[in-house]
């Protein structure tokens, strides 16, 4: 049971039965389970903060619009961004419509308020030349040479998300067809093709891998730290991070950043919308049209730069 302290049953078992609704009925994954908790606890913690000694705490049903709008200042005003301030707003709008929903409350307070305006920020995303300086930045002599670098041969060869990617295990891996089965969001599936520099990459990194003192259950694991347990997603951040560093790139980069750059490239080569956004596994082709604005953005930058009259 996940409790919050001070706040009563009533709350406990709101908050349990949302997140069991986004489990079974929405398929969510925990990431995004902790996600929404962490929105609903930061709330909860500012109302008990805010409420006086001699006034009770209030149930979900004494929630107010004026409550929600008052946290959102608060949020704004600790200089969260207006795209923390969505996300969070995102996750109690959620919270009580799921409670309207079942009947525990009669309406829901965050239903008339704006979300904040976040504009389309576009991501960032490295070119061939930046991919190909970063892989040939590898030390290869050490022990981790040639994981960190199959690492990034499959972040960009197949467009993985990080947690695909540290939870990639044999059993979904099809190397003599040339494809991989990935377990993305909400546990769907989906086939992604894997190249020949991404399976060479591989092949170099089996032997020490092979070599390590693999811990019980996790023997079908692709990707292991020097302890025989599968990485983690923290690890893989700092493995990029320091790696970029070390290949001389000045912008900031993340897992994702190889998936932004996966799904540009395929565009500006040619390659069908609807195709990409089944590669990336996205649930709307909405999503997936962002990759087509960078493409704008590259070629209207290009122009500007070189126009006598920009």
């Amino acid at each position: 049971m996940k409790t919050i302290p001070g706040t009563g049953r009533e709350w406990t078992e709101a908050i349990n039965d949302f997140l069991m609704y986004l489990r079974l009925e929405r398929s969510l994954s925990e990431n995004t389970r902790k996600a929404y908790l962490q929105d609903i606890k930061r709330f909860l913690e500012y109302m008990q903060r805010s409420t006086p000694p001699q006034e009770l705490f209030p149930q979900p049903s004494g929630i107010t619009t004026k409550h929600i709008e008052t946290f959102l200042t608060h949020v704004t005003d600790s200089g969260s961004s207006p795209v923390t301030q969505a996300r969070i707003l995102s996750g109690l709008n959620a919270f009580f419509r799921f409670l309207t929903m079942e009947k525990r409350i009669a309406t829901n307070p965050c239903s008339s308020i704006d979300t904040p305006k976040t504009g389309r920020r576009l991501p960032v995303v490295l070119s061939v030349r930046e991919i190909e300086m970063l892989l040939d930045s590898f030390d290869l002599s050490i022990p981790e040479g040639h994981r960190n670098k199959a690492i990034i041969e499959v972040l960009y060869g197949c467009g993985l998300r990080v947690s695909e990617l540290t939870g990639l295990k044999f059993t979904q891996m099809f190397p003599q067809q040339g494809f991989i089965r990935v377990i993305g969001k909400g546990d769907k599936q989906r086939l992604v093709p894997i190249g020949s520099h991404a399976l060479r990459a591989l092949e170099l990194y089996y032997p020490w891998r092979n070599s390590l003192k693999i811990r019980p259950m996790h023997e079908d694991f692709v990707f292991l730290n020097r302890y025989g347990r599968p990485l983690t997603r923290n690890m893989v951040f700092l493995i990029i991070r320091q790696q970029a560093e070390k290949a001389g790139l000045k912008k900031e980069i993340s897992p994702h950043t190889f998936r932004h750059s996966f799904a540009t490239h395929l565009i500006e080569n040619g390659a069908d919308l609807r195709v990409v956004q089944e590669m990336l596994g996205h649930s709307s082709i909405l999503t997936t049209e962002i990759y087509t604005h960078l493409d704008t953005a590259y070629w209207q930058h290009t122009v500007l730069s070189h126009h006598p009259r920009p």
